[in-house]
């Protein structure tokens, strides 16, 4: 493990739609305890409850930020989010925890979480991590200002749903040793005592969270060196944001895949970007791009993935991709790749 790291999950854009909805059902599930509809919840979100079924879905930090204000707003109880935290299940977090749960160690574990952490949507601009003495590992959330009133919310959520989450990876009581939190103690302030199982310090100036070094070098009970190489490639395929990316094309990226047609029409992305068409395929043209090659390539990359990982037939794996028949996927993928999909499914890639 390197002993300091920094990472930027938000989006310069707030509005754009870069994160995933994992995490978000154990929240529902909370409030529907409660007799607290999803539909309630999503309310005015301009999020729908069929997404929390979408592993494609996305939603921007502004959507996050809504849905957190509604449970905080309907939840009869004050500690809700730390509850809901607590009921999350490794697959909860889809194919981000399963990369997590079957990496080598825990500091492994650690460090894709890190480099993936925007799966698992935090609501802070910035989580650094560091190891102090050799002996104490601290994450420290920064850039809150976004946040406002809801950051105990948010802060309880998120602590919460990691602890548990490192948690079941290790098959063991995560190892914490203290939690700094920049807010005044809330009237459930023992229940974080005992849920985090450490001594906690409110009215900080910062946000850390401590724990045991010594939990990196631990193996993870699940590992499976296949599995993980596996899910971590799922995880970098497409949602991966290349060197030297614009904005605009992280954008359309992320708009394709919360739409439900998968690769719609550029009128389509347009009109959910905010842009006419005419400003779209200028500003694409400016940077030798077209909407059609951003499209192809987003296809030729998880039909690569799931042509080389899965057991899918090529007839799944073309309607997967947005395409009507599997001669139609046959030809473009030739096209792209200079080899047909069979070639590609070698036996040997397999193992």
């Amino acid at each position: 493990m390197k002993p300091i790291k920094l990472v930027t999950p938000i989006s310069g854009d707030l509005n754009a739609p870069t994160q995933n909805l994992l995490g978000l059902a154990a929240l529902a599930a909370e409030l529907g305890a409660e007799g607290i509809s999803v539909r309630d919840l999503f309310a005015r979100t301009g999020v729908d409850a069929a997404q929390l079924e979408d592993a494609h879905a996305r939603i921007s930090h502004r959507q996050r930020l809504a849905i957190y204000r509604n449970a905080m707003r309907l939840a009869k109880r004050s500690d809700v989010g730390l509850l809901a935290g607590a009921r999350q299940r490794i697959s909860d977090y889809g194919i981000y925890g399963y990369a997590m749960v079957s990496s080598p160690t825990f500091g492994d574990a650690l460090h894709f979480s890190l480099d993936h952490v925007t799966m698992a949507g935090p609501a802070v601009r910035q989580i650094s991590f560091r190891i102090e003495g050799r002996t104490t590992a601290i994450l420290r959330s920064h850039g809150l200002d976004t946040l406002g009133e809801l950051l105990p919310f948010a802060a309880e959520f998120w602590r919460s749903s990691m602890t548990v989450l490192f948690s079941r990876v290790l098959e063991l009581p995560f190892p914490t040793k203290r939690m700094i939190f920049p807010f005044p103690p809330p009237v459930h302030w023992r229940n974080y005592e005992r849920l985090f199982n450490c001594p906690i310090d409110f009215d900080a100036d910062r946000m850390e969270w401590h724990f045991d070094a010594k939990v990196l070098d631990l193996p993870c009970p699940n590992a499976n060196p296949i599995t993980a190489k596996i899910c971590q490639q799922v995880c970098d395929t497409v949602l991966t944001e290349h060197p030297g990316e614009s904005d605009l094309v992280r954008r359309i990226r992320a708009a394709c895949l919360n739409s439900p047609n998968r690769f719609p029409p550029a009128s389509e992305i347009t009109s959910q970007l905010g842009l006419s068409l005419r400003t779209f395929h200028r500003r694409l043209s400016d940077g030798g791009l077209s909407y059609q090659s951003i499209v192809d390539e987003m296809r030729r990359s998880l039909a690569t993935e799931l042509l080389e990982n899965t057991h899918m037939s090529i007839d799944q794996v073309a309607e997967r991709i947005g395409f009507a028949d599997a001669t139609s996927f046959r030809k473009a993928f030739k096209k792209w790749t200079d080899r047909s999909p069979t070639a590609v499914r070698n036996p040997s890639r397999m193992r």
